[in-house]
Protein backbone atom coordinates (compact mmCIF):
# COMPACT_ATOMS: atom_id res chain seq x y z
CA UNK A 1 0.00 0.00 0.00
CA UNK A 2 1.64 3.52 -0.84
CA UNK A 3 -0.32 6.76 0.47
CA UNK A 4 0.00 9.74 -2.15
CA UNK A 5 -0.23 13.39 -0.39
CA UNK A 6 -2.16 14.92 -3.16
CA UNK A 7 -2.63 18.45 -0.62
CA UNK A 8 -0.76 21.83 -1.89
CA UNK A 9 0.72 23.23 1.31
CA UNK A 10 -1.71 25.74 2.58
CA UNK A 11 0.37 29.10 3.49
CA UNK A 12 1.96 28.83 -0.23
CA UNK A 13 -0.35 27.76 -2.59
CA UNK A 14 -1.99 29.90 -5.19
CA UNK A 15 -4.93 31.94 -4.02
CA UNK A 16 -7.93 32.59 -5.69
CA UNK A 17 -8.15 36.31 -7.08
CA UNK A 18 -10.45 38.14 -4.82
CA UNK A 19 -9.53 35.56 -1.57
CA UNK A 20 -7.70 36.23 0.94
CA UNK A 21 -4.28 35.03 1.88
CA UNK A 22 -4.15 32.64 4.82
CA UNK A 23 -2.39 33.93 7.51
CA UNK A 24 -0.90 32.65 10.67
CA UNK A 25 -0.85 34.92 14.00
CA UNK A 26 1.23 33.95 17.07
CA UNK A 27 -0.87 34.34 20.39
CA UNK A 28 2.04 32.63 22.27
CA UNK A 29 5.70 31.62 22.13
CA UNK A 30 7.82 29.68 23.84
CA UNK A 31 10.58 31.97 23.01
CA UNK A 32 8.93 34.85 24.73
CA UNK A 33 8.92 33.12 27.67
CA UNK A 34 5.06 31.42 27.26
CA UNK A 35 4.70 27.60 28.33
CA UNK A 36 4.14 26.76 24.81
CA UNK A 37 3.35 27.65 21.03
CA UNK A 38 0.03 28.41 19.83
CA UNK A 39 -1.24 29.97 17.17
CA UNK A 40 -4.23 31.62 15.02
CA UNK A 41 -5.20 30.76 11.68
CA UNK A 42 -6.77 32.95 9.29
CA UNK A 43 -7.96 31.60 6.24
CA UNK A 44 -10.42 31.25 3.30
CA UNK A 45 -12.48 27.89 3.39
CA UNK A 46 -11.09 27.74 -0.71
CA UNK A 47 -7.70 28.33 -0.35
CA UNK A 48 -5.04 25.82 -1.07
CA UNK A 49 -6.86 22.19 -1.76
CA UNK A 50 -10.34 22.31 -0.40
CA UNK A 51 -13.68 20.90 -0.72
CA UNK A 52 -16.49 23.16 -2.17
CA UNK A 53 -20.03 21.96 -0.39
CA UNK A 54 -23.25 22.64 -1.83
CA UNK A 55 -23.84 26.13 0.32
CA UNK A 56 -21.31 27.27 -1.60
CA UNK A 57 -23.73 27.96 -4.16
CA UNK A 58 -27.08 26.88 -3.49
CA UNK A 59 -28.78 28.77 -1.15
CA UNK A 60 -30.01 26.13 1.62
CA UNK A 61 -27.40 23.24 0.12
CA UNK A 62 -25.41 21.25 2.80
CA UNK A 63 -22.84 23.17 4.83
CA UNK A 64 -19.01 21.06 5.97
CA UNK A 65 -20.87 19.23 8.72
CA UNK A 66 -23.68 18.13 7.28
CA UNK A 67 -22.08 16.36 3.95
CA UNK A 68 -22.36 12.73 3.84
CA UNK A 69 -18.19 11.70 4.65
CA UNK A 70 -19.04 8.44 1.93
CA UNK A 71 -18.81 11.33 -0.91
CA UNK A 72 -15.21 12.52 -0.33
CA UNK A 73 -14.10 8.74 1.35
CA UNK A 74 -13.88 5.90 -1.18
CA UNK A 75 -12.59 4.45 -4.58
CA UNK A 76 -11.51 6.92 -7.00
CA UNK A 77 -10.76 7.53 -10.77
CA UNK A 78 -8.31 9.41 -11.55
CA UNK A 79 -8.01 10.60 -15.30
CA UNK A 80 -5.06 13.11 -17.42
CA UNK A 81 -7.18 15.79 -19.12
CA UNK A 82 -6.07 18.99 -20.41
CA UNK A 83 -8.55 21.92 -21.77
CA UNK A 84 -11.57 22.27 -21.63
CA UNK A 85 -14.24 18.94 -20.99
CA UNK A 86 -17.17 19.19 -22.93
CA UNK A 87 -20.28 17.19 -22.66
CA UNK A 88 -19.92 15.09 -25.06
CA UNK A 89 -15.99 14.22 -23.77
CA UNK A 90 -17.55 14.03 -20.00
CA UNK A 91 -20.23 11.33 -21.58
CA UNK A 92 -17.09 9.04 -22.90
CA UNK A 93 -15.83 8.67 -19.71
CA UNK A 94 -18.74 8.05 -17.80
CA UNK A 95 -18.61 3.93 -18.04
CA UNK A 96 -15.19 3.97 -16.83
CA UNK A 97 -15.08 6.10 -14.02
CA UNK A 98 -15.96 5.53 -10.09
CA UNK A 99 -18.29 7.59 -8.16
CA UNK A 100 -15.57 10.27 -6.98
CA UNK A 101 -13.04 11.37 -10.41
CA UNK A 102 -9.84 13.51 -10.10
CA UNK A 103 -8.49 15.02 -13.49
CA UNK A 104 -5.39 15.50 -13.79
CA UNK A 105 -3.78 18.36 -16.00
CA UNK A 106 -4.71 21.64 -16.68
CA UNK A 107 -8.22 21.42 -17.44
CA UNK A 108 -11.90 23.19 -16.46
CA UNK A 109 -14.98 21.80 -17.08
CA UNK A 110 -17.93 23.26 -19.44
CA UNK A 111 -21.52 23.75 -18.25
CA UNK A 112 -22.44 20.86 -20.60
CA UNK A 113 -19.51 18.03 -18.86
CA UNK A 114 -21.37 19.92 -15.65
CA UNK A 115 -24.40 18.41 -17.09
CA UNK A 116 -23.73 15.13 -17.64
CA UNK A 117 -21.41 14.66 -14.47
CA UNK A 118 -24.50 15.96 -12.24
CA UNK A 119 -26.55 13.40 -13.88
CA UNK A 120 -24.26 10.36 -13.94
CA UNK A 121 -24.37 10.04 -9.57
CA UNK A 122 -20.85 10.86 -9.06
CA UNK A 123 -20.40 11.60 -5.34
CA UNK A 124 -17.25 13.93 -6.26
CA UNK A 125 -15.13 15.70 -9.04
CA UNK A 126 -11.78 17.18 -8.45
CA UNK A 127 -9.63 19.30 -10.43
CA UNK A 128 -6.01 20.81 -9.84
CA UNK A 129 -7.12 24.01 -10.42
CA UNK A 130 -8.19 26.10 -7.63
CA UNK A 131 -11.73 25.99 -9.29
CA UNK A 132 -13.63 23.85 -11.67
CA UNK A 133 -14.21 26.29 -14.26
CA UNK A 134 -11.85 29.16 -13.84
CA UNK A 135 -13.31 31.18 -17.12
CA UNK A 136 -17.28 31.39 -15.52
CA UNK A 137 -18.45 34.54 -14.58
CA UNK A 138 -21.62 33.13 -13.50
CA UNK A 139 -21.45 30.66 -11.64
CA UNK A 140 -23.46 28.21 -13.94
CA UNK A 141 -21.05 25.21 -13.45
CA UNK A 142 -20.68 25.01 -9.93
CA UNK A 143 -24.63 25.03 -9.59
CA UNK A 144 -25.27 22.75 -11.83
CA UNK A 145 -22.72 20.44 -10.00
CA UNK A 146 -22.76 21.01 -6.23
CA UNK A 147 -27.11 21.46 -6.97
CA UNK A 148 -26.93 17.74 -7.44
CA UNK A 149 -25.31 17.44 -4.41
CA UNK A 150 -22.30 16.51 -5.74
CA UNK A 151 -18.70 17.79 -3.65
CA UNK A 152 -15.83 19.75 -5.69
CA UNK A 153 -12.44 18.72 -4.27
CA UNK A 154 -10.25 21.91 -5.62
CA UNK A 155 -6.63 22.82 -5.81
CA UNK A 156 -5.20 19.18 -5.75
CA UNK A 157 -1.84 18.17 -6.62
CA UNK A 158 -1.93 14.94 -8.68
CA UNK A 159 1.78 15.58 -10.15
CA UNK A 160 2.82 12.54 -8.83
CA UNK A 161 -0.31 10.80 -9.42
CA UNK A 162 -0.70 7.79 -12.54
CA UNK A 163 -3.81 7.88 -14.43
CA UNK A 164 -5.97 4.88 -12.72
CA UNK A 165 -8.29 3.34 -9.76
CA UNK A 166 -7.01 4.77 -6.10
CA UNK A 167 -8.86 5.36 -2.37
CA UNK A 168 -9.66 8.79 -1.84
CA UNK A 169 -9.47 10.31 1.92
CA UNK A 170 -10.78 14.14 1.58
CA UNK A 171 -12.78 14.51 4.45
CA UNK A 172 -13.26 18.58 5.63
CA UNK A 173 -13.07 20.09 9.07
CA UNK A 174 -16.82 19.67 10.10
CA UNK A 175 -17.59 23.23 10.51
CA UNK A 176 -21.27 23.99 10.84
CA UNK A 177 -22.64 26.54 8.75
CA UNK A 178 -19.75 26.75 6.35
CA UNK A 179 -19.47 26.54 2.08
CA UNK A 180 -16.14 24.90 1.65
CA UNK A 181 -13.37 23.73 4.37
CA UNK A 182 -9.76 22.54 3.52
CA UNK A 183 -8.83 19.17 3.35
CA UNK A 184 -5.65 17.33 3.41
CA UNK A 185 -6.42 15.00 0.63
CA UNK A 186 -4.69 11.51 0.21
CA UNK A 187 -4.95 9.02 -2.51
CA UNK A 188 -4.19 5.38 -1.19
CA UNK A 189 -2.59 3.16 -4.51
CA UNK A 190 -2.86 -1.23 -3.41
Amino acid sequence: MRIIDISRELMSAQVYPGDPAPEIKPLTRISLGDSCNTSALHICAHNATHLDVPLHFIPDGLDAESIELEACIGECSVVEFNGTLLGAQAEELMPFLHPRVLFKGEMELSPSAAFVLSTAGLRLVGVEEQAAALSECNGEVHKQLLGSGMLLLEGIDLSNVNPGSYFLFAAPIKIKGCDGSPVRAVLIER
